[in-house]
């Protein structure tokens, strides 16, 4: 499941995107159009500076604008920025010990399956198409 901090994210970006332009988007303007906690959104913020996707300007006619386009930015990296984990079971997230039942698993497949085809589609849907 996505969580709030993931939704955020996900809603922070488009409202950005939306909004993109030469001049700098305020972050109380997103929390007022997107009805969030603008300090929730401050607390999302340095993750997506961090990973390249905003950049910030503070002070007056500052906020955050996209380092790119939103053509290029795969709704995939925002969601990997926010979630812990998002395998759908334990044995297949990023750093899981290796299963000792691995190989008579009988739902292992599935399981890989259902994970693939979750990331491939995060990471083929970009930003612009949520606008």
């Amino acid at each position: 499941m996505i969580s709030t901090r993931g939704r955020y994210a996900l809603k922070v970006m488009i409202d950005i995107a939306g909004h993109d332009s030469d001049s700098y988007v305020p972050m109380k303007d997103v929390a007022a159009r997107q009805g969030l906690s603008h300090k929730y959104i401050e607390q999302i913020i340095p993750a997506l500076k961090k990973a390249g996707l905003v950049e910030g300007v503070h002070g007056k006619g500052g906020g955050y604008k996209l380092c790119k386009p939103a053509s290029e930015i795969p709704v995939g990296k925002i969601l990997r920025l926010t979630e812990r984990e998002l395998a759908p079971v334990s044995c297949l997230s990023e750093n899981a010990t290796e299963c000792m039942r691995a190989g008579e698993c009988k739902t292992i497949k599935f399981w890989k399956g259902l994970n693939d085809t979750v990331n491939n589609y995060i990471d083929n849907v970009m930003l612009s198409e949520l606008l």
